[in-house]
């Protein structure tokens, strides 16, 4: 069955840090122009990923998700830019594990079926918003520890990361943005964390 024509769109604008299981919290508080956080959300995502048999969209960097659990569940494609992450999102219709017509024509431009499940990543999720002085959110803070199996050949790993993710309140200006990174760099690297060597939770799966 396909999904319905048009999809959710949304850029991704975030900074992906590697810890340590007992690697604890940095006070993310003290980044610029966070006011207050949000109590934690705990999540329990359940993620396949699907490609061609050759990999052609990892090759590409784009991504084909199927994600249950959380407040984004449903099809989604991500594909790497200068500006940051595209996203595109649809609903789950039904239990099929078979990529939706609208959902592989949305990635024509990378690669044409049949697609096949490469990996699947299950995460426990606690997540945090930070907000400013006016309640916007300027962030979202995740702290994700991760169990990832790849599909040809059983391989399983697992490994903890933490996500900082730009919020709508967060201001365009590349310098703001600029200053709030490397501010949370500092601060992640004093709590003991480290800038991730992988630009994804799939290619971590994959083992790259």
């Amino acid at each position: 069955m396909s999904a319905p024509q048009e999809p959710t769109r949304s850029i991704e604008i975030e900074r992906t840090y590697d810890a340590d299981a007992a690697t604890p919290l940095p006070d993310w508080s003290s980044l610029p122009d966070v006011a207050r956080i949000d109590p934690a959300q705990p999540r329990d995502l359940d993620a396949r990923y699907f490609d061609t048999p050759g990999l052609d969209l990892a090759r590409a960097k784009v991504a084909i998700r199927r994600r249950t659990g959380g407040h984004d569940a449903g099809w989604h494609v991500k594909s790497s830019a200068a500006e940051g992450r595209h996203e595109w999102g649809w609903p789950i219709v039904d239990d099929e594990l078979t990529v939706p017509d609208t959902v592989a024509a949305a990635v024509g431009n990378w690669a044409s079926g049949p697609f096949v499940q490469i990996a699947r990543i299950r995460n426990s999720r606690t997540a945090y918003l930070l907000r400013d002085a006016d309640g916007g959110v300027l962030a979202e803070v995740v702290d994700d520890r991760v169990r990832a199996s790849e599909a040809a050949t059983g391989v399983e790993r697992m490994w903890r990361e933490w996500e900082v993710e730009l919020g709508p309140a967060a201001p365009a200006d590349p310098a703001w943005r600029a200053t709030f990174f490397a501010a949370a760099d500092a601060l992640v690297t004093a709590a003991g964390g480290t800038v991730s060597a992988s630009d994804s939770k799939l290619g971590r799966a994959l083992g790259r």
